[in-house]
């Protein structure tokens, strides 16, 4: 019987606990004190296993190389920026993803940030905790302008929600699409241009060589003074001691991250100090829906490899 380890963190409950073993799979959660983005103890959970719920924890060479028995790495979500393909091709393991079923959930958890951080939150919920009533006037959001870095999937479902609220939207986006683009009254623009007129800037890419630290000290010198910057994509995106700086200065007015370049994020990073970066921990995909739709998908594909089948719009690697 081929078995499966459940690491991804919401793997407890949804379809793949019916879908799974009524295919033939026996299934294995990790241990509640296991943490499984230290290398070690992933190589340990994972010995013995034909495939993994993954989530957001480290598939390095040396991970890979060290579990031969694996042969699907199954991500609950769109994001491989954590799994070596490169290791993973040369070892025969599938790398597969969940596309097209989160990006509502992302797109009502980017506007969630922007409005909170528009509104005065987290700081606004601290000083009444603390018994402290201020009250400041800040920019009313409707009539201002959203910059939405990446114009697929996502950022088109931000684009609605955005336009909905009032606000003018510009994009940066190489390959757009030309109808949504038209349909919902849409500027597109170059980078640079986007950073400097943008009242809000979203991030919608994926994490690769070319996107690191897009967001840097020279990026955010170009952002609008007093404008916000939203981070619900990948944390390598952004340099966080630049934006921190650019925070400090004054030059942002606020930020919304649910993303990191470490994660979990550190209790000694620097970002938790600031009363107007309002924060979540890599949750921005999740809704009840998208849940159980991730995880339909993904025990559904396990089930087609396994056998015999390739849902080649859902495996991101082994292509040549």
């Amino acid at each position: 019987m081929p078995s499966v380890r459940c690491l991804s963190l919401d793997s407890d409950q949804g379809p793949h606990r019916e879908i799974l073993p009524q295919n033939g799979f026996d299934l294995h959660w990790a241990p509640p004190e296991a943490d499984p983005f230290d290398e070690d103890q992933l190589i340990t959970l994972l010995q013995g296993f034909d495939a993994v719920v993954a989530g957001s924890e480290p598939y390095s060479r040396r991970v890979i190389e060290a579990v031969p028995r694996l042969r699907v790495i199954a991500r609950s979500g769109v994001g491989y920026d954590a799994i070596d393909l490169e290791a993973c091709d040369e070892a025969g393991v599938v790398v597969t993803i969940t596309p097209g079923v989160n990006h509502h959930a992302v797109a009502e958890h980017t506007i969630a940030l922007l409005m909170g951080v528009a509104r005065g939150f987290p700081e606004t919920d601290r000083r009444v905790r603390e018994n402290r009533w201020k009250r400041i006037a800040r920019p009313r959001v409707m009539g201002r302008t959203l910059g939405i870095v990446g114009l697929g999937r996502i950022g088109r479902a931000v684009a609605t929600r955005a336009v909905g609220l009032g606000l003018k939207v510009v994009a940066f986006e190489p390959a757009p699409d030309q109808r949504f683009v038209q349909q919902w009254n849409i500027q597109l623009t170059d980078f640079d241009d986007l950073l400097a007129r943008s009242d809000y800037v979203t991030l919608h890419l994926p994490a690769s060589a070319e996107t690191r630290h897009l967001i840097n000290a020279e990026t955010l010198a170009k952002m609008k003074p007093g404008s916000v910057l939203i981070n619900t994509s990948r944390g390598s995106l952004v340099d966080e001691e630049a934006l921190c700086e650019a925070l400090r200065s004054g030059h942002l007015r606020a930020a919304g991250l649910d993303v990191f370049e470490q994660e979990p994020l550190p209790l000694d990073s620097p970002l938790l100090t600031f009363d107007n970066v309002l924060l979540s921990g890599h949750v921005a995909g999740l809704d009840e829906e998208s849940h159980t739709d991730t995880y339909a998908m993904l025990a559904n594909t396990i089930v087609e490899l396994y056998n015999g089948g390739w849902p080649d719009d859902r495996i991101v690697n082994l292509k040549g």
